[in-house]
């Protein structure tokens, strides 16, 4: 059996411009994601990590992050775990590429056989001791001219068992991957011959199967932009030989990330004022969760909502916060339309029998739950009658 580690978009030195005093904090999360990614590398005592592009977030770093990357691979190296590495789109094997100007293996004081970076050159490894050979498909231009699967089939590599691909780039999807850089079909992928593909570049982790081939995106180990919900993780794959004739392929996701995301739906009609609201909420704090709450339901009378100032008392709570006021407003505005139009009949005709049965008061046996659920007809159909969107 060969064991992997697969990991990829990992974008250590990224400059986050848009989070101001934040950005330092995200950095720091995204290299502990990725020590922790060597961690349990070792700990797994896989055989070969592979990592599926964008290591570094561009091809200009200070040589400080590459000298604490170098220090993580010559930890796996001391292991006995080899890693093998392809520039993505961001950390480009281009002229400028950070691949060209240090070499990641003397750095970590290894051979190439144990930090091994593959570009257009070098497109493969062969590793005897796994019997494995590893194919990276890899463009020295951002914007890749055809598939890079074109005209490549591993089984024509009979050097070893076991047949390792590695990609940055996306999946087609017509509509929504057709402007990005890289671009392959599952035909694409099927036709590679190869055990296993592992990807880079979707941010969120994705498993499937094209043809005989199991592929994966691994995802990014940390959140790249912190409302990222499908990253945090890396995955241990296992290849199994059985009996020499069937090969199988396993992928087990293990979390490394320390964000979290939570959606959360509220019914204001059970919450009866803003405190009460804030207090509500307060139970979720956590200083690694990003909480995206949506307001619904019918608000009531008693609830006056400022959605800025709840968000200042519980910004400190949280790593980022989301609200969403959805929630049917209790009052409704404007002018009572007129009586010959469908919405004006409507509403005279519920506020007439909402007015009768307050006037009736106890004698008539009507619960003030019965009035209670006119009023909230009364506030819905008149919301729906005016075309606004309403959400329950």
């Amino acid at each position: 059996m060969l064991r992997l580690l697969h990991t990829a978009d990992v974008h250590l030195g990224a400059r986050h411009t848009d989070l101001g005093e934040r950005a330092a904090e995200l950095r720091a999360r995204q290299f502990t994601a990725f020590r922790v990614s060597v961690d349990l590398a070792i700990a797994e005592e896989v055989d070969l990590v592979l990592i599926a592009g964008d290591l570094f977030d561009s091809n200009t770093q200070p040589r400080r992050t590459v000298e604490r990357v170098a220090a993580e691979l010559a930890r796996l190296a001391n292991a006995s775990i080899r890693t093998v590495i392809i520039p993505g789109t961001h950390d480009v094997y281009d002229g400028a590429s950070i691949y060209r100007s240090y070499d990641l293996a003397a750095m970590a004081r290894t051979s190439h056989e144990w930090v091994t970076v593959l570009t257009p050159e070098q497109s493969n490894i062969w590793l005897p001791s796994l019997d494995a050979v590893v194919h990276g498909r890899v463009f020295s231009t951002k914007r890749a001219p055809k598939s890079p699967f074109e005209g490549f089939d591993a089984r024509m590599d009979r050097r070893a068992t076991w047949r390792i691909g590695l990609a940055h780039g996306s999946l087609a999807i017509p509509g929504k991957t057709d402007s990005d850089e890289v671009v392959f079909t599952e035909e694409d992928i099927s036709k590679t011959g190869l055990d296993y593909l592992a990807l880079g570049h979707w941010h969120s982790a994705v498993e499937g199967r094209a043809g005989n081939v199991t592929y994966a995106y691994s995802g990014a180990p940390e959140p790249v932009a912190i409302d990222q919900d499908g990253a945090g993780q890396v995955l241990i794959v296992s290849l199994d030989d059985k009996d020499g004739s069937r090969h199988e392929v396993k992928i087990q996701a293990k979390r490394v990330g320390q964000t979290r995301h939570l959606q959360v739906e509220v019914d204001l009609a059970a919450v009866a004022t803003q405190p009460a609201l804030i207090e509500q909420l307060t139970a979720h704090a956590d200083a690694n969760l990003v909480l995206d709450a949506r307001l619904g339901g019918f608000m009531p009378d008693t609830m006056d909502l400022d959605l800025e100032e709840v968000e200042r008392a519980l910004a400190p709570s949280f790593l980022k916060l989301r609200l969403r006021d959805e929630s049917i407003p209790a009052a409704l505005e404007g002018p009572v339309p007129p009586p010959d139009t469908v919405l004006g009949a409507f509403v005279a005709n519920l506020t007439a029998e909402i007015e009768r049965r307050e006037k009736a008061g106890g004698s008539s046996g009507d619960s003030a739950q019965e009035l209670d659920d006119l009023r909230d007809v009364l506030r819905l159909g008149r919301h729906l009658l005016e075309g606004r969107q309403v959400t329950l």
